[in-house]
């Protein structure tokens, strides 16, 4: 199961996206879908969590606390995410490749990840990124640590797709990245065993 690539070739999970297995033993994990920003065997594994909306975080609030004038009423409508449980002061926009200044991270050809002032300002003019996800902290793991969970079945990994990665579906997320790889969420066990 997960990717087609070998499991031991460098930085294979480097735009996909994890899936909490049913046992998953941390509840900060529990049904999460991660999109992979960075892995590496050597340097360790950085991602966001992108179905953990944060109930009181408003997207407005931190244009406020930065003191940017949004002018885009799209920015209402922005949903601020739990992107892991490591530095949640920091913010990460993940977003479409359309918008590249200096200081962000070209994942994919298609999904970028920007963390300055620079791109809050552009989304709050409305010149932004097409799609985005806010998120503050990220799920980070050391060296070969994120490999020893996924042998461990605590984890998936999915090929990611802008539409699922970009979906207000929340709720739908996790079920929807398991379809990917043809599996019902009522087919997983939440105990793991091996051969």
């Amino acid at each position: 199961m997960g990717s087609s690539r070998a499991k031991t070739e460098e930085g294979y999970l480097t735009g996909q996206l994890l899936v909490a297995m049913p046992g998953m033993a941390d509840p900060r994990f529990e049904r999460a879908v991660i999109y992979m920003c960075v892995h590496s065997l050597e340097e360790g594994a950085m991602g966001l969590i992108v179905n953990k909306p944060l109930p009181d975080v408003r997207f407005k609030d931190i244009l406020n606390n930065l003191k940017i004038k949004p002018s885009s009423e799209t920015c209402s409508d922005i949903q601020v995410h739990r992107g892991g449980p490591v530095q949640t002061q920091l913010g990460f926009i993940l977003h479409s490749g359309d918008y590249h200044k200096a200081g962000t991270l070209s994942v994919t050809s298609e999904i970028c990840l920007s963390t300055t002032t620079d791109i809050l300002r552009a989304i709050a003019e409305g010149n932004g990124p097409d799609k985005n996800l806010m998120a503050l902290g990220y799920a980070g793991w050391d060296s070969s640590q994120l490999d020893d969970e996924i042998k461990r079945n605590a984890w998936l990994n999915v090929p990611a797709d802008t539409e699922l990665l970009f979906s207000r579906d929340y709720d739908g997320k996790w079920a929807k990245a398991l379809a990917k790889l043809g599996i019902a969420a009522h087919q997983l066990s939440a105990t793991a065993g091996h051969a």
